[in-house]
């Protein structure tokens, strides 16, 4: 970072008339935030607030990445975005939205898929990187390259009603291998769209994220290294966990050649076949002909009794054990919240000898 930045306008001294207040910032501090340039990697629940505050706080290059579009369902916790905005790039939409929100700071918009190929020379260019990723195989490649290239790392991550926050390899400290040497099992960690999420968590937990990253540029107070911060929302509670540095984690040279592969995600090729899916207008149809099916929800207990469509309840963790309870002739449709589940109920139970097995497309976000 190089502080020497040319001298604030009118209107810059005026917005920033809270920094510049502040001994601890001031004009020198200032022109930190303004020299810098900061990654945000994924523009999702905890990216919009991260690069909100960011933006607001006067950092100079905010570097937007995520190949993904504006949801319906994305609506519920990431701020930065309008009904207006669906089906808009979220690096374009938030990118107009901070420019409008600051218009004395440069955004960068990357609309790519991040991947070992581009991941090195993306984030060459920038002196932070925060990870508001939502799947192991990103954080693992976006921690490498950073220990790589020995860019700082600021990482958040949300659960349901709970957060975590740290600050990975600043100046020689752990990295996120350091605290998470292996991946979990291949579905032992289900998405948000699985399981749901409190939809202030993201805010509380992407501020945070924000307030290290502002702490790093200016080089003020106690950095989150080799400390994991445990947000609890429901209790609201915050424990601090301490780990160490492992020298092996801090050395890596080159990235691996397949992130998803590493973090138990089998690639296209070698995936089973697919179940083939119904929408639920199609659904719809067939209940109403009143030709026979068995319709199977794969969700659990706590879902079903939020809201169900008649189903049989057998949870995707029981189904193996349930088999014998249905019947292998009569066409059976699965669902879930979302399709992910009833993907693999389906492929199961087609692997099982079923005849004619269908997964619900989208599953009930769509019903």
């Amino acid at each position: 970072m190089n502080p020497a930045t040319p001298a604030f306008s009118a209107a810059e001294t005026n917005r920033y008339s809270r920094h510049l207040l502040l001994p601890e910032i001031g004009a020198a501090g200032q022109q930190k935030l303004k020299a810098a340039n900061v990654l945000v990697v994924g523009c999702g629940g905890l990216g919009c607030p991260v690069l909100q505050y960011l933006a607001a706080a006067g950092v100079g290059t905010l570097g937007l990445l995520d190949s993904d579009t504006v949801d319906d369902s994305n609506l519920q916790r990431q701020v930065l975005y309008a009904t207006t905005d669906v089906g808009r790039p979220k690096a374009v939409a938030a990118a107009e939205k901070l420019q409008a929100q600051n218009p004395f700071i440069a955004l960068q918009s990357h609309q790519v898929h991040l991947t070992s190929a581009n991941a090195l020379a993306l984030f060459q260019a920038y002196d932070i990187v925060v990870d508001c990723s939502d799947n192991f195989a990103t954080r693992y490649l976006v921690n490498d390259a950073c220990v790589i290239l020995g860019k700082p790392l600021v990482f958040g991550a949300i659960f349901k009603f709970e957060g975590q926050v740290s600050v990975f390899n600043y100046q020689g400290g752990p990295t996120y291998r350091c605290l998470y040497a292996q991946p979990p099992a291949a579905g032992e960690a289900p998405s948000c769209a699985e399981i749901g999420v409190l939809g202030v968590l993201p805010g509380l937990v992407g501020t945070m994220q924000a307030t290290e990253t502002l702490k790093i540029i200016l080089g003020l107070g106690e950095v989150l290294s080799g400390r994991l911060l445990l947000v609890d929302a429901l209790g609201m509670r915050f424990q601090t966990m301490r780990f160490n540095a492992v020298a092996a984690n801090q050395q890596l040279t080159a990235l691996a050649p397949d992130y998803a592969a590493f973090c138990g995600e089998l690639p296209a090729e070698v995936m089973p076949v697919r179940a083939p899916e119904l929408s639920a207008d199609e659904l719809k149809e067939w209940q109403h002909s009143g030709r026979p099916l068995q319709l199977l929800d794969v969700r659990e207990p706590h879902e079903y009794a939020l809201r169900h469509i008649g189903g049989q309840l057998v949870p995707l963790a029981q189904l193996p054990e349930q088999l014998a309870h249905l019947n292998t002739t009569v066409p059976v449709v699965v669902h879930c919240a979302s399709g992910v589940r009833s993907q693999q109920a389906a492929q199961l139970l087609l692997a099982q000898g079923f005849a004619e097995v269908y997964s619900l497309r989208n599953g009930l976000a769509d019903y």
